[in-house]
């Protein structure tokens, strides 16, 4: 085994993986996919003709093709249909992640790490079940040094292809050298060669200069040249070559200050050109909804529920509005043994009274005035199979508690105007930020239906009782795509955020995070000056000791409603956007507790 693969294999056991263990590989959601095919389709348009000439020997060999974005989720997929089914068992496939930290020693990830063309054989491969693959991968750089994807060809290791590397080597010239086709107004790009024939190839160094400071140059003229990345802005065209530039357009000898000859032609300024848009732009689009982020302790409980659903016992989630009752719902149906079925949300605080039945329960046609024609099945039957998601359960009716009931202990429903029961198999994960418990003892909630639902419970905490909100916010920043843009929050920013009670907890930071990433730009770093006003001015109001919150989740909601009001100067529908919340839920839980 080679060093590079050793020391791959010592970086994931420093990770905490487990070799003999099954990968536990996250998909994203089919609208992150298309966010994230989105955010990189400069990068997916410029490698087309690359991944169709890869796919045409891919597919003939029973291999795939993979294009990856930086961060090593997987974009697109093209080859052999048999295979890809196959790879699609080991999670090769699009929105699946082959970051080495998520996926163990492959081709992708340690070719990301090493910053070089990585091939990867057989049980070479750090997790079991990807021992039956044999991928070879490169990363691609843009002209500034920058890693913007890696083109990975992988088949089965039983029939290893010779020359996947170096066919991978070559589409990724190729791209690297399109990149250069496009920008640099006004700037002094230099191919070089000591070849003449290879000049206007894939082979030829490329360079530019700025001022006549070098800026931008692809890998072929660093290596001409005996430099790296990390020289680029600092060295001079006289620091590199002995001769005076060429004229534009001409090709003639050129003497490095190294000695060396070269073949080089200067091509003519570009004017006011249209390049294509940056593959980052400097408009940035975050994810609408970053990948989930848990702490240890959360995935272990979640494990721990996860074994409790798949024994048929009924989850409450109990948490305040906005910790991520329905992400982490999500979560425990995606690792359940009903993944691949439906998984169902109803909001109960949302569906009107009026239709709450018709919707949960379903109808016949003409069963009421205004019924579709055809009837409908009810989000019940819809579930049928997989995970039922009820949503602020204690806000649902007390006369639909009943009914409800019923169809979760006999496990059949009745649609309206009808007579026939139809049978359903269904996992019961329920959420409220109510304590049901006193709900049910003041008679605000059925009792049978609450030792019904809450067999097993989970609690959610507070954005505020997290140990370390620091590092909670800068996995989010990076879930939402901070890394991939680029761009960072300043230490003092992160730290500042950490201090603060977020009354509407992750929903509200995760829109506050958004809404930084949406008006920053490419590269730059976010600070406290980028906040938004009110976050400047009030920010100490918001401020607030943790020892004050002790109690039930009814008291600590009243806290959060009185501060949030008391911060916006009494102004309710203010203190709603700040909390996340309608201002009619406001004034409804104002009543409920008592409060005027």
């Amino acid at each position: 085994m080679s060093e590079t693969i050793l020391a791959s294999w010592r970086r994931c056991r420093l990770q905490g993986l487990v070799a003999d263990e099954r990968p536990s590989v996250a998909l994203v959601e089919r609208h992150q996919l298309g966010e994230m095919q989105e955010q990189h389709e400069v990068l997916r348009r410029l490698c087309r003709p690359e991944l169709e000439a890869l796919y045409a020997s891919a597919n003939h060999a029973g291999s795939i093709v993979v294009l990856t974005a930086p961060d090593g989720f997987i974009l697109d997929a093209l080859g052999n249909a048999d295979f890809l089914d196959k790879a699609a068992r080991v999670s090769l496939r699009p929105g699946a992640p082959w970051s080495e930290a998520a996926t163990g020693t492959n081709a992708i990830g340690t070719a990301l790490i090493e910053r070089r063309a990585i091939e990867v054989r057989g049980g070479e491969h750090y997790y079991a079940p990807h021992k039956v693959l044999s991928c070879s991968a490169s990363p691609i750089f843009d002209p500034h040094g920058e890693v913007v994807g890696v083109l990975d060809l992988s088949g089965e290791s039983s029939s290893h292809h010779l020359h996947a590397l170096g066919m991978v080597q070559l589409a990724v010239e190729q791209i690297e050298h399109r990149l250069f086709e496009s920008g640099f107004d006004g700037a002094d790009i230099v191919r070089i060669q000591p070849d003449a024939a290879l000049l206007g190839t894939a082979r030829e160094g490329m360079l530019v200069f700025e001022a006549h400071k070098l800026v931008a140059a692809n890998r072929h003229a660093l290596r001409l040249l005996g430099m790296d990345w990390s020289e680029l802005g600092k060295r001079r065209y006289d620091e590199l070559f002995a001769s005076a530039l060429p004229r534009p357009g001409s090709v003639t000898g050129m003497r490095c200050q190294s000695g060396e000859m070269v073949h080089a032609r200067r091509d003519v300024p570009r004017q006011s050109s249209t390049p294509l848009r940056a593959l980052r732009s400097t408009h940035v689009k975050p994810l609408r909804s970053p990948a989930p982020v848990f702490s240890p302790t959360m995935n272990e409980a979640i494990d721990r529920s996860v074994r409790l659903l798949d024994a048929d016992i009924p989850l409450l989630l109990q948490g305040e509005t906005g910790t991520g009752k329905e992400v982490v719902a999500r979560e425990l149906h995606r690792r359940s043994a009903r993944a691949g079925a439906p998984f169902i949300a109803v909001n109960c605080a949302a569906l009107p009274e009026s239709l709450i039945e018709s919707e949960l329960f379903g109808y016949l046609p003409g069963a009421f005035t205004g019924a579709r024609r055809e009837g409908s099945p009810g989000l019940l039957r819809e579930a049928d199979g997989g995970t039922l998601f009820l949503d602020e359960l204690g806000d649902m009716p007390l006369a639909m508690q009943s009914r409800l009931l019923r169809v979760l202990q006999e496990r059949e429903v009745t649609p309206l105007g009808g007579s026939r029961a139809h049978p359903i198999d269904v996992t019961v994960i329920a959420a409220t930020h109510r304590d049901l418990s006193a709900a049910a003892e003041r008679g605000e909630f059925r009792a049978d239906l609450y030792y019904r639902i809450a067999q097993s419970t989970l609690r959610l905490p507070a954005l505020h009782e997290h140990v370390d909100l620091a590092s909670v916010i800068e996995q989010l920043w990076r879930a939402l795509g901070g890394d991939q843009i680029p761009m960072h929050l300043h230490p003092e920013l992160v730290q500042d955020l950490a201090n603060r009670r977020w009354p509407g907890n992750l929903r509200q930071l995760v829109g506050l995070l958004r809404s930084l990433m949406a008006l920053g730009s490419v590269g730059s770093v976010v600070t406290r000056r980028d906040l938004p006003e009110d976050l400047r001015t009030h920010g100490s109001a918001q401020v607030l000791p943790h020892a004050n919150l002790s109690g039930s989740l009814e008291s600590i909601e009243l806290h959060a409603i009185d501060e949030a009001i008391a911060t916006c100067d009494g102004n309710v529908a203010a203190a709603a956007r700040k909390l996340g919340v309608s201002r009619s839920t406001i004034y409804r839980r104002l009543a409920q507790h008592g409060a005027d």
